[in-house]
C-alpha cells in the first residue's frame, strides 16, 4: 500500500505504471536529469524548467511519484524530488541505463 504521500513500496511498483509514466517525454526528461545527477540529489520541481503550466508540472510529478520513480518530500514552500534509483534498479534492472541511452541518441 502506498504511503501517505502516494509513494508505492518496492513490491508495488508495476511495470505498466512505470512505462505509462515514462511514455511522456517531459517525464522521461525529469527522470534522465535526476539519473544523470549524483545519488540522492533532491531538486525542486521548478528546477527542471518544464515548458508547461504549474498545474501540469504538478500532474507530471504526481505521475512519476505514483509510479514509484521518484520520492517527493515537502521542504518549506516547495517539494523536493529524488530519484528512487536503487528501487528502480532492483525492480527493473537496466531501465535507467536505457533511458540514458535514449538521451545520447537524441543528441
Amino acid at each position: 500500500m502506498p504511503d501517505e504521500q502516494g509513494h508505492p513500496e518496492l513490491a508495488e511498483m508495476e511495470l505498466g505504471k512505470v512505462l505509462s509514466a515514462l511514455a511522456d517525454p517531459l517525464r522521461r526528461l525529469v527522470v534522465r536529469e535526476l539519473a544523470a545527477g549524483p545519488e540522492g540529489e533532491a531538486r525542486t520541481c521548478s528546477s527542471f524548467a518544464l515548458p508547461v503550466s504549474k498545474a501540469t508540472v504538478t500532474h507530471h510529478f504526481r505521475a512519476l511519484r505514483e509510479a514509484g520513480l521518484i520520492r517527493q518530500v515537502d521542504r518549506g514552500n516547495s517539494r523536493m524530488a529524488t530519484l528512487r534509483r536503487a528501487d528502480i534498479e532492483q525492480r527493473f534492472p537496466g531501465l535507467l541505463a536505457l533511458l540514458g541511452a535514449e538521451d545520447t541518441q537524441d543528441a
